[in-house]
């Protein structure tokens, strides 16, 4: 291109070099001599010309692959972002999973408890109401067993007490 570009600065230095026409604003100029330098500027110039074209083109496959390799990059990055997404999905489903999973056992636990606690409370009913039959049937024989008796009712009386309060 510099050649092209000297042929036309050439070509400038002949037109200031010529004899200018009287009163007018038109040079002489030697005809064989301009034709000359076109002739060179024609010759050189395809092959600048060939080689903008060839850096053109090449410009363009580089942008055109760097566009490809920058869709490529986000299309990465987005597909990770799916993924550390779903990763926090099934993480927070776990954390709710074991949630539950701590919930139900707390649950039943405490109704295991209640149910254990009932049923002790039943059978301690059961064993009162049973020396209370004792007692009477007892009573009428000794005063002694009476006392020994209404002690063992007592105590049981305070346990059924402290189960009901416990629940």
């Amino acid at each position: 291109m510099d050649s092209v570009l000297q042929l036309l600065d050439e070509l400038e230095d002949v037109m200031d070099s010529s004899k200018a026409v009287p009163f007018s604003n038109k040079v002489s100029v030697d005809k064989e001599e301009i034709y000359d330098i076109i002739s060179e500027i024609r010759m050189k110039l395809p092959n600048e010309l060939k080689q903008s074209k060839w850096v053109i083109e090449e410009r363009n496959k580089i942008l055109i692959d760097a566009q490809r390799e920058a869709d490529e990059i986000v299309k990465n990055a987005e597909d990770r972002m799916v993924r550390m997404i779903d990763e926090n999905e099934v993480t927070k489903k776990a954390y709710e999973q074991a949630a539950a999973i701590i919930d139900s056992a707390k649950k039943t636990s405490k109704e295991m408890r209640l149910g254990a606690m009932e049923y002790a409370e039943s059978v301690l009913a059961d064993a009162e109401g049973k020396l209370k039959e004792l007692k009477a049937v007892v009573y009428s024989e000794s005063i002694k067993t009476d006392d020994y008796f209404a002690q063992t009712l007592n105590v049981l009386a305070e346990n059924i007490q402290e189960l009901r309060l416990g629940k």
